[in-house]
């Protein structure tokens, strides 16, 4: 079965940022050809070579591309800078965030309204995802000396902070088993899962007596916690005082 071949040897007209999201294929990186897995980000700048090749599944019904990506090509003043102002690597591994998936798929849609397109929000929503997949790449080799697996754990629980999510969908994330999970987060931040997430919680809820008319008991539900007594005692232990005070002396202030 042939396979999917794209080659550029004569180098990219552009910068070119490309995401494995599911399946495998190879391509070029660094003079060779190397396997590419879900997960793996590719940078090219223009002039650089590329070569990329996907084998082709043979089904019962017909083939199809045994491989799925996100791929931009870009140029331009502001990702000039951005590419120089650090050390990109051209393949590395990060975290399929859904978070930065959705924010390339937004700009993807925005680009493919042609006339319609609002190319001043399509600036900005390049810049999010190439400042987002900068700090995926910096997160995926460390979080303050620690490994990637208490990072992927850690960028989960604020994720679903807000909302009811088990110590399991934690460990299932990171494909670890629960007590392995629990012992690690506990032995990289010095806190067990819960005390995190209550972390996240209490800081997303003063976030909202900030800037929201709703109700102690609104924000308490809406940041994840079950009941107001619960978050009345979290936050009175967190910050000394209780939330209906801290949010009077917040307005007074």
């Amino acid at each position: 079965m042939d396979p999917f071949y794209v080659s550029t040897k004569s180098g990219l007209p552009s910068y070119l940022f490309r995401l494995q999201t599911e399946g495998t294929c190879e391509a070029l990186v660094d003079g060779r050809m190397i396997p590419i897995e879900a997960g793996h980000l590719l940078l090219f700048k223009a002039g650089d070579p590329y070569e990329l090749r996907i084998e082709r599944e043979d089904t019962a019904a017909d083939q199809k591309i045994a491989s799925g990506d996100y791929y931009l090509f870009c140029k331009g003043a502001w990702i000039d800078a951005w590419w120089k102002r650090s050390t990109k690597p051209t393949c590395m591994r990060i975290d399929l965030d859904p978070r930065l998936i959705s924010l390339w798929r937004q700009l993807t849609l925005e680009k493919r309204r042609m006339e319609e397109e609002n190319v001043e929000l399509s600036g900005y929503l390049l810049q999010a995802l190439c400042l987002s997949l900068e700090r995926a790449a910096t997160e995926t080799v460390s979080l303050q000396g620690r490994p990637f697996t208490g990072t992927r754990m850690k960028r989960f629980i604020e994720a679903h902070a807000t909302a009811a999510f088990k110590i399991e969908d934690v460990a299932d994330h990171v494909g670890l088993s629960i007590s392995r999970a629990v012992h690690l987060f506990k032995e990289y931040f010095g806190k067990t899962m819960i005390q995190y997430a209550t972390e996240v919680r209490l800081s997303s809820a003063v976030e909202r007596m900030h800037d929201s008319s709703m109700s102690l008991e609104q924000i308490a539900l809406s940041c994840g916690f079950g009941s107001y007594p619960y978050f009345h005692r979290a936050f009175k232990q967190r910050f000394g005082t209780t939330p209906k005070t801290y949010r009077q002396n917040m307005q007074d202030a």
